[in-house]
């Protein structure tokens, strides 16, 4: 199945020539190897090799034939190309003999055509003789054209007077035109010199046009053949422009003459001047508001002759319309920046966010429906860009915060001189006092918002923002009135006459305040108080509730005074008196609402619990005896008892009292052996957290019957168990100072050895 050596050697230059074949040929042997070895590897098949030997040979022979037709077709096509390329080769032999006769037939010829040159020359100069002939009667009468074309624009004859214009000048750019073919540029200067008036009639021709354009919105109304007569003449010179311009061999002096975009700037200048280069205006919100009401006005109305008139008067693609439509827009965007560099106040600020912003863009002026569909302004941007409009926003701002404070530093100084009057504040129709204070800095306040929702979402959020920030400086300022109110009624206690009543008041309006600040929002819906104001609102009800506690301090303070004392735990009347006073405050409480009133209630009786305390530990008594300590600590649950039934009363609740703190004291006291004092001390301290080393030696020494071992003993067990205060737990002892012990040693009070 193998090559021999020769067929490898005969083989070897064709393989190196056509590699391709040499792969497809180890394939096809690779392919009938294959075979061969199925074939012979199973012998039942062998019965079959003569079939297969006769499929092969037929389909060699198949292979062979479609090799031969294909060959043959391909021997026949290049025999076909050699024949037309041997053709081909005959005609171009036969055209270059054709050129080198034509040749030297043109070269024998040449001498004749020499003699043709001066014919050729006499015929130009007879045609440019002709020329100058047939033009010299319209060359001489020039300066008679220029004084008929004078007459007719005199007389306002313009169409007539351009058509001569136009004759003249056509005359002067062909003469100049020729001129400059032949290259006799300094025969042009002699030309423009003879053609000299033809200036004066353009500039006279084109300042009539101008005026004409620029009373345009007048003549289309009164005579608009005037303006349509200019329109046609600035056409032709469009014309004209365009023409020379395509050609572009020659240009004639002053062209192009560009009169149509010298028509949108008349046009335009017109606009501009008529209604936005006014004198200096009134920055006032009355006269800016009569100017712009004008400019309204105005422009609606000489949009709507446009509309309907001045549009009938010139070409469609004039787009005259859209080019007044955008000169008004851009031209009120410059005025009113203009006008903004001003110091416009309050109301002509508004004015202008509203103009711009509301009324210029709504069926009054621009959406006017006289003026749509045609003149849409949404494309052309608006009058005052974004940046502008915060700018001018936060100038408003400014204008309406100055206003705001002026207005609530009178409020202020009103409410500071009704503290003082000789009667009690107003009530409401269910017995709270209160003032007209809350209602008229929210009104004030909620006006101006409402007023900027008028304009713009941000601006109404912009001025929120500043009668929050204006309101919880109010709230500051009225604290500080508060205090210098206080300070005056410290110095005379009769000043002012309703001290308390007043006091009261203030704590209804700090609530209708803050009641009423979500009703500020621009969406209406309930929002929370932003942290700074709430806490300039506690500030201002814990100030409030400061001077009413000293101010129930002070009537306590000469009862307080009395404790302990032996007639006390005899059996004195000293907490009746107490009861007494704080019953009259509490009637006084009554004139507040409730959560304030609760809280009044629980801050006086933790004011009457920590007093009681602090005189029990002025260490102004020691028990001398177990029955003393007995007498003590009955009087203690006596008075306990009955300041709480007394706060119970009133409405507060037992769980929210701290009186309890005088039933824990009683039983560290009652406690018989002084021994288990520790476990009773470690379970007051676990109660009470705040009470210090120094309460708890005071108060074992209210006892008199502690030694020294056992207090050592107690003290510490105290440093083994430090407390820790609880979240939300309400101090009682910390708040009350222990005197200091005297010196041990001393041999008199003056001076220690």
């Amino acid at each position: 199945m193998g090559m021999s050596a020769e067929d490898e050697r005969a083989a070897s230059p064709r393989d190196e020539e056509w590699p391709e074949a040499e792969k497809a040929e180890k394939l096809a042997r690779g392919a009938a190897l294959k075979w061969a070895s199925g074939v012979f590897y199973c012998p039942e098949k062998l019965e079959g090799l003569g079939h297969y030997r006769s499929r092969e040979t037929q389909r060699n022979s198949s292979i062979q034939s479609r090799l031969k037709s294909t060959v043959q077709s391909y021997l026949e096509g290049v025999s076909a190309g050699l024949e037309q390329l041997r053709s081909a080769a005959q005609e171009v032999q036969s055209v270059c003999q054709d050129l080198g006769a034509a040749r030297w037939a043109l070269l024998d010829s040449a001498d004749h055509f020499q003699g043709l040159q001066q014919m050729r020359t006499l015929v130009e100069k007879h045609v440019q003789l002709a020329s100058v002939v047939q033009v010299l009667p319209q060359i001489f009468s020039v300066h008679e054209a220029f004084s008929h074309t004078l007459q007719l624009l005199h007389g306002q004859h313009l169409l007539e007077a351009h058509a001569e214009l136009m004759m003249v000048e056509h005359l002067r750019d062909d003469i100049l035109s020729q001129l400059h073919l032949r290259g006799l540029s300094s025969a042009q200067t002699t030309v423009l010199s003879y053609f000299s008036g033809l200036q004066q009639l353009n500039e006279t021709l084109a300042k009539q046009l101008w005026d004409i354009v620029g009373s345009s919105l007048r003549l289309v109304r009164e005579d608009p053949v005037l303006f349509v007569t200019a329109v046609r003449i600035i056409e032709r010179e469009e014309k004209i422009d365009d023409t020379l311009l395509l050609e572009a061999t020659f240009l004639p002096p002053g062209r192009p003459k560009g009169w149509r975009q010298k028509f949108y700037h008349v046009l335009q200048d017109t606009i501009r001047g008529a209604h936005f280069h006014a004198a200096h205006m009134d920055a006032e919100g009355p006269g800016l508001a009569r100017h712009l009401a004008a400019l309204q006005k105005d422009i609606v109305s000489e949009l709507r002759v446009v509309k309907d008139l001045m549009v009938q008067c010139v070409p469609a693609h004039y787009n005259i319309l859209s080019v007044c439509t955008t000169t008004y827009h851009q031209a009120l965007t410059s005025h009113l920046q203009e006008i903004l560099r001003e110091d416009l106040d309050k109301q002509g600020l508004f004015l202008l966010l509203e103009w711009a912003l509301r009324v210029y863009h709504s069926p009054e002026m621009m959406g006017h429906p006289d003026l749509l569909p045609e003149v849409d302004v949404s494309a052309l941007g608006p009058l005052m860009s974004p940046e502008l409009v915060d700018q001018t926003e936060r100038r408003y701002v400014v204008k309406v915060k100055a206003s705001v404070v002026e207005w609530m530093q009178r409020t202020l100084e009103v409410e500071f001189k009704e503290w003082f009057r000789e009667e009690e504040p107003e009530t409401d129709h269910q017995g709270f006092f209160q003032s007209a204070l809350p209602i008229i800095v929210m009104q004030m306040l909620n006006e101006n918002i409402q007023v900027a929702s008028l304009i713009t979402d941000s601006l109404q959020q912009k001025v929120y923002n500043m009668a929050l920030e204006e309101l919880e400086a109010f709230l500051g300022r009225l604290r500080e009135a508060l205090v210098q109110c206080g300070k005056e009624h410290q110095q005379d206690r009769t000043v002012p006459k309703y001290y308390v009543s007043y006091l009261l008041a203030m704590l209804n309006n700090n609530l209708a305040l803050s009641n009423s600040v979500s009703s500020l929002h621009p969406t209406n819906a309930h929002r929370d108080i932003p942290t700074s104001l709430q806490a300039a609102l506690d500030r201002m009800q814990k100030k409030a509730c400061q001077l009413l506690l000293e101010e129930l301090l002070l009537d306590l303070q000469p009862l307080c005074l009395q404790l302990p004392s032996r007639k006390w735990l005899s059996g004195s009347q000293l907490v009746s008196s107490m009861c007494e006073v704080i019953d009259k405050y509490a009637k006084d409480f009554s004139h507040v609402r409730k959560p304030v009133f609760t809280l009044l209630l629980m801050e006086s009786e933790l004011l009457v619990t920590s007093q009681y305390l602090r005189a029990l530990m002025q260490k102004k008594m020691v028990c001398k005896s177990e029955e003393e300590r007995s007498q003590l600590c009955d009087r203690l649950l006596q008075d306990a008892t009955q300041l709480q039934e007394l706060f119970c009363g009133l409405g507060l609740d037992q769980s929210q009292q701290s009186l309890e703190a005088i039933f824990a004291l009683r039983e560290l006291l009652y406690l018989k052996d002084p021994a288990l004092l520790s476990l009773e001390v470690l379970g007051f301290i676990t109660k009470y957290p705040d009470a210090s080393d120094e309460h708890i030696s005071t108060l074992l020494d209210l006892r008199g019957d502690v030694s020294r071992e056992v207090r050592h003993v107690v003290l510490e067990m105290m440093a083994q168990h430090p407390q820790v205060l609880p979240e939300g737990y309400r101090p009682i002892f910390s708040t009350i100072l222990v005197p200091v012990a005297e010196l041990p040693f001393c041999l008199r009070k003056g001076k220690c050895a």
